[in-house]
């Protein structure tokens, strides 16, 4: 049966409303940039993701890797970010900082990734293949809802996020050590208008006081 991650893991990902959950240890092949991710190189990094994440996707349902034939809907591009000056104020693009990625199912090992790596970088001319690495995380405790509509207008679903930050007693804490939210893309930008686009944002937190 296809591990479709849409239909087996809703409340992860298709939030109805702000909520908090607790988000276990995943593992992902990342890539970190800076700077603004409207320039055409962010799309080039973006695209090393995929190639290697479809590339292991194939191989897994073929059972090309000596496994048990395994097909999966490949997991959604997610973004983890901060700033060089104000990771929690008025955002200026030229100054951010992030680590995109793709969750990988457990099959996919750090040798597999490494291997079909390899294979990877012999066909296709993606200097950013070069940056990928695979790591694993446990980002915990989190607070998390649906965005609908342009990166631009995320503060409007910020805002309601406090709104429950403050009434469940919760504060912020950094994620994967130095950034400020996670935001994960469920729309592809180039089948979906701006404004209808969804994204899940996230903030990992902690009780007030660091006491759970």
């Amino acid at each position: 049966m296809k591990y479709e991650w849409r239909k087996l893991e809703k409340e992860l990902y298709l939030p109805k409303k702000p909520t908090v959950i607790e988000v276990p240890t995943y593992q992902f092949i990342s890539l970190s940039g800076s700077g603004n991710p409207n320039r055409p190189e962010f799309s080039e990094e973006i695209a090393a993701l995929y190639t290697i994440s479809y590339s292991l996707r194939m191989g897994l349902k073929k059972g090309a890797f000596g496994n048990e034939p395994f097909e999966y809907t490949v997991f959604p591009l997610e973004g983890v970010w901060t700033s060089l000056t104000k990771p929690d104020g008025a955002v200026n693009k030229e100054e951010l900082i992030y680590k995109i990625m793709i969750r990988q199912p457990e099959p996919v090992t750090e040798t597999l990734f490494q291997e079909q790596l390899l294979a990877v970088k012999e066909k296709k001319d993606n200097p950013n293949l070069e940056k990928l690495i695979f790591e694993r995380y446990e980002e915990g405790l989190c607070l998390q809802a649906m965005h609908t509509g342009s990166f631009d207008n995320e503060a409007e679903t910020f805002a309601q996020m406090k709104e429950l930050l403050k009434q469940e007693q919760l504060v912020i804490r950094p994620t994967m050590d130095t950034f400020q939210h996670r935001e994960i893309y469920l729309s592809d930008p180039r089948k979906v208008s701006p404004d209808k686009a969804k994204t899940v944002l996230r903030w990992a937190v902690e009780a007030e006081g660091g006491i759970q």
